[in-house]
């Protein structure tokens, strides 16, 4: 787990190393254990190494063969990486270190571009050819690992945040209407390739792009998702102990594939309570746990260690609970704003921030259960989309889009109205072939597109801002293939509403009942969702600042309007409208303002 960046010149000059040095700075924290760059000609990689696999000087990058005249930058891990060596090994290839690293390399000399599809787990990466003068990025199938890109006349620049291409100077930083309008529908989301920014955009997951020195672009889609029923039909009871065998297996390779101990971080729900049970129920002892709390408000309590307890006093677990009080969330907010690759909305982002401060000064690697509740239908949205009527547009906007078209057209100024471009996105997502009923189509593109930047996005950047590597079993491609093949039944329950019902079986006599039978929980940070106080204050200062009302973007009256109820003003899924606002504008102070000083 590491941070990648690296320059190509299409005009013959060589790759500015200033400029390199600048992005390796503000990649620093994700890879606290060694730094190293490499240039060759019109082409220069810059790396920071977070050790896990191997941990000697062999797996240090960027790492150059200079036998097959390839070079590479990775940041993830490849779990499958021991299975791809052996065959490798069997077809000639020598090796000179023990990780996943150089794995790479020999599968792209052996396979070309249809290696990323041989590649089991989590991966951003880039291999320079010396022989061909040819750049390959590629990123894994659910975008765990992210890969921002800068394409100019006369160069391309990567790195895995937007902090570093900021950093490297030369980036159109204006704000991009279409990013800005998913930006404030979408719960923050805003799907590849764009940004909120219009010199920066992401590679897809699920896809490679071929870069040659002449500026030539070349991608391709190499992985889709389908949602099908598969030809022969399966029991309840057989889908039930197929889902439950490949969830062993994710999560055991999860654990395997690693030189240093591995804990979980356990929320009190069901997702990282069932992690807990599946590695008891696998013979793993001594298994590290860590649970993070806040104080509550009047509405809503700040902690779920009630639930966490039963699951370290059933499985006897290393517990390590921390309590952080509001007052340091408020210090710490804008500190956790600036890790943020791009603006997260969601109220748990800076509790992740906080909690792998912690977490990493015991570990390196945990287990995470993002992604459970969109593979297996655990929010409350599901069922109620199913049950209106009308396009599948129309179902899933009514109790998913933050704010219709007419009301961003009030909070936006004149120069960013356009069209409703969340609507067309998500229009196109949903009609895309192969799925067969309306949930498989929205989890299908929950999965793959909504997951991608705003939970999973959200705790890669805040563990990784601490050198602490989240791996998530629930989005181990093989898992969610099966689980994308079962019937919304499975999800859903025979009556459409009772969510996660596969994972509810599979958890009954692993995981206590009362962590089963609650209800769906979020992770709890009140603070920010019921907004008074100093937090009142703080947004207030924001968005009446100077630099908010030159950037121009929201209109004054409806910002005032906000202020005037801010605890009435909620998203279709209980956000605050204020905190949405005032979060953009913070990001937008604290990395792209600050990058030009």
């Amino acid at each position: 787990m590491c941070g990648i960046c690296g320059e190509l010149r299409f005009d013959g000059q060589p790759p500015d190393l200033g400029r390199l040095g600048r992005m390796l700075h503000r990649l620093e924290r994700r890879g606290p254990d060694h730094e190293g760059s490499y240039s060759d000609g019109p082409l220069a990689f810059g790396h920071r190494r977070l050790s896990i696999i191997d941990l000697s000087e062999r797996s240090d990058q960027p790492m150059h063969d200079a036998e097959l005249e390839l070079v590479v930058v990775f940041n993830g891990t490849i779990y499958n990486y021991p299975e791809l060596r052996r065959e490798l090994q069997g077809a000639g290839f020598r090796f000179f270190s023990d990780g996943d690293t150089e794995v790479i390399l020999k599968a792209y000399a052996a396979w070309g571009e249809q290696c990323v599809e041989r590649l089991h787990g989590m991966f951003a990466f880039a291999v320079w050819d010396i022989r061909r003068q040819r750049l390959f990025l590629a990123r894994d199938r659910f975008g765990i690992k992210p890969l921002y890109y800068a394409l100019a006349d006369g160069e391309l620049r990567f790195a895995s945040n937007t902090q570093a291409l900021l950093a490297s100077g030369g980036v159109d930083r204006d704000i991009d209407p279409v990013g800005l309008h998913h930006q404030f529908t979408l719960h923050a989301v805003i799907p590849a390739p764009r940004t909120i920014l219009k010199g920066i955009r992401k590679l897809a997951p699920g896809t490679s792009m071929s870069i040659d020195t002449e500026g030539g672009v070349r991608e391709r889609r190499y992985w889709d998702l389908y949602a099908s029923r598969p030809p022969v039909p399966r029991s309840e009871e057989e889908w039930l102990e197929a889902i439950h065998e490949s969830l062993r297996n994710s999560v055991r390779r999860r654990l395997e594939v690693a030189d240093v101990p591995v804990g979980v971080l356990l929320s009190g729900g069901l997702d990282s309570s069932l992690l807990v049970a599946l590695l008891a129920e696998q013979g793993v002892e001594d298994i590290l746990t860590f649970s993070v709390g806040f104080e509550d408000q009047p509405e809503e309590k700040g902690s779920e260690f009630e639930f966490s307890d039963l699951v370290v006093e059933e499985y006897g677990t290393r517990h390590h609970k921390y309590n952080i009080p509001n007052e340091q969330v408020l210090t710490r907010l804008p500190e956790a704003v600036e890790q943020m690759a791009e603006p997260m909305v969601g109220q748990d982002a800076v509790a992740f921030y906080l909690l792998g401060e912690r977490v990493s000064q015991e570990v390196k690697v945990v287990q995470s259960g993002q992604g459970a509740d969109e593979v297996f239908g655990g929010y409350f949205w599901y069922p109620l989309m199913d049950a209106e009527s009308g396009s599948d547009l129309e179902r899933f906007a009514r109790h998913y889009f933050d704010r219709p078209h007419e009301e961003f057209l009030e909070m936006v100024t004149p120069a960013f109205r356009g069209g409703d471009y969340t609507s067309q996105s998500i229009e196109r997502l949903l009609a895309a072939p192969g799925a067969d009923t309306f949930i498989d189509r929205v989890l299908r593109m929950d999965v793959t597109t909504l997951i991608v930047d705003d939970p999973v996005k959200r705790v890669d950047n805040m563990t990784m801002a601490w050198g602490l590597e989240a791996r998530v079993p629930f989005l181990d491609h093989e898992l969610v293939e099966l689980a994308m093949q079962a019937p919304p039944s499975m999800k859903l329950g025979p009556n459409g509403d009772d969510h996660k019902y596969a994972l509810k079986r599979i958890a009954r006599g692993l995981v206590p009942d009362a962590v089963i039978d609650r209800p769906k929980g979020y992770f709890p940070m009140p603070a920010l969702k019921y907004v008074r106080g100093d937090f009142l204050d703080f947004m207030h200062d924001i968005l009446d600042s100077q630099a908010c009302r030159e950037r121009g973007v929201f209109d004054r009256a409806y910002v005032e309007k906000l202020f005037a109820e801010p605890d009435r003003h909620f998203t279709r899924l209980r956000g605050s409208k204020l905190w949405h606002l005032a979060l953009l504008e913070l990001w937008l102070q604290r990395n792209v303002d600050a990058a030009v000083h």
